[in-house]
């Protein structure tokens, strides 16, 4: 089976051929870490890690990088009278190098919660200033740069291919310019960006700063990007991750600037993932509907009920979350769990259900059809041995952690048991207020009751494994 994925860059769907079998490199655009990690940042890491897990069930060797932005996010110089990171850290009351490592450390506790696996190698910005110099040194020594008072520009009249990517026409893209924030008047282009930063004039108080061959300063956003990409995978390699919110301008300056570098392809494939919006509205702090993954579990939901979730749309789709999607996928995941808590110990597996499953990922990573096999599968009548062993391959992809239910009944403490059988009672003699008053005192000791023909049925809910 061949793995075809949609291309941004040639607006279709392709047969994945990377530059060097069976070695994979991929890039995923990582956090801007002056601010806490949502829940719609994360519909996006889980998309990376379901990617990466699919090429490496195909046999590739994949090289997974990733990049943490903790300087100089600033897209242009419209962008700001100062940058997220300096603005993170006044709003934080922290350093901007004490809020730098707060909101990383944030950031992978909320990944690690809904079990993505960790990039094969970590670039954080400010450990990376010397390649990054070094990039614009090699575009100043193509001619791709001019620089002004405030910083060092990229001049894309000089790269012709600029709008590849986005498919923008320069004058239909929008610069933003807005009466109460910095611009520099200097600049030959409106959409030539910085690749970096003087500590001068509009700049002076900037907190992180780095020596240079131009002068003192530190980088602009989408140089860093380039520099550690082409450091640990090279001019040209296989995959790019990000949103589609980095389509008009972040990705086609990292082709600009890279290719104006290297004068090779820089990117084969390029995956942009669809946005998350809550309640059918982007997610913002204003309308008050900006979820970390410490409110989904203060509601009493497990984080992989999220993963699950995001798995029930294609990835690039807009998925609309709401609580009521999210108790549907607590519910069905919690189904799936006690299922196989009474399946028997696992032997040779469901080839076909396999195949199928295998056709769906590999089919631009369908994983709402994935799931659907899945389910045809554990209603089926295979032996539950059989059905075993291929739910756990399946998992290997869908990073559920099934393998800690699978096999494992539940031991009802007697203090459990004795309060389903006061309830049972209650319900026979029609006392359902009684009925629900025990339901609720089961719940929180971590145990849920499906009322079956045969009799209550004890379940562990998700606080409870």
């Amino acid at each position: 089976m061949m793995l075809k994925l949609y291309n941004t860059l040639t607006r279709r769907i392709e047969n994945f051929e990377p530059i060097n079998p069976p070695k994979v490199g991929i890039y995923s655009c990582g956090p801007t870490v002056y601010d806490y990690t949502h829940i719609g940042h994360l519909r996006k890491y889980v998309g990376d890690d379901i990617l990466r897990r699919i090429l490496e069930i195909n046999g590739y060797e994949v090289k997974h990088v990733m990049n943490i932005t903790d300087v100089g996010h600033l897209v242009s110089d419209e962008d700001a009278g100062e940058d997220k990171m300096e603005k993170g850290a006044r709003e934080s009351g922290k350093s901007v190098w004490e809020a730098a490592k707060f909101f990383e450390d944030y950031f992978w506790k909320s990944v690690e919660t809904v079990n993505t696996k960790r990039p094969n190698i970590v670039a954080k910005a400010t450990e990376h200033i010397k390649e990054q110099i070094k990039l614009i040194h090699r575009l100043e020594k193509n001619g791709f740069i001019y620089q002004t008072t405030h910083a060092i520009y990229f001049d894309i009249s000089k790269f012709a291919d600029y709008s590849k990517l986005s498919g923008q026409k320069l004058e239909e893209k929008e610069i933003g310019a807005r009466e109460d924030v910095f611009v520099d008047k200097q600049k030959k282009n409106p959409q030539d960006f910085a690749l970096w930063f003087f500590t001068v004039g509009h700049f002076k108080d900037h907190t992180m700063r780095w020596p240079s061959p131009w002068g003192e300063g530190f980088p602009g956003w989408h140089i860093e990007c380039s520099a550690m990409s082409m450091e640990y995978l090279g001019d040209s390699f296989d995959i790019h991750t990000g949103g589609i919110d980095h389509i008009p301008v972040h990705h086609p300056n990292e082709i600009a600037q890279s290719e104006g570098a290297s004068g090779k392809p820089f990117v084969k494939y390029w995956v942009h993932h669809n946005f998350l919006i809550v309640d059918g509205e982007k997610m913002s702090k204003s309308k008050k509907n900006f979820y970390k993954i410490d409110e989904i579990v203060k509601k009493g939901f497990d984080p992989l009920a999220l993963r699950y979730l995001f798995l029930t749309a294609h990835w690039r789709d807009k998925l609309n979350f709401t609580w009521k999607s999210l108790e549907a996928a607590q519910n069905a995941l919690d189904n799936l769990r006690e299922i196989i808590r009474d399946w028997d110990e696992l032997k040779i597996g469901c080839a076909q259900y396999e195949q199928d499953f295998m056709e769906a990922l590999n089919n631009d990573l369908n994983t709402p059809q994935a799931l659907a096999v899945l389910w045809d599968m554990v209603k089926s009548d295979y032996p539950s041995s059989a059905k075993a062993k291929s739910i756990l391959e399946m998992d290997k992809v869908l990073g559920l952690k099934l393998e800690e239910y699978l096999g494992k009944k539940i031991e009802v403490p007697a203090e459990v048991q004795k309060l389903v059988n006061q309830r049972e009672q209650a319900r026979k003699s029609g006392d359902f207020k009684k009925s629900d008053e025990l339901r609720k005192k089961i719940k929180k000791l971590g145990y849920g009751i499906e009322d079956t023909p045969e009799g209550p049925r004890i379940k562990a809910t998700s606080s409870h494994s």
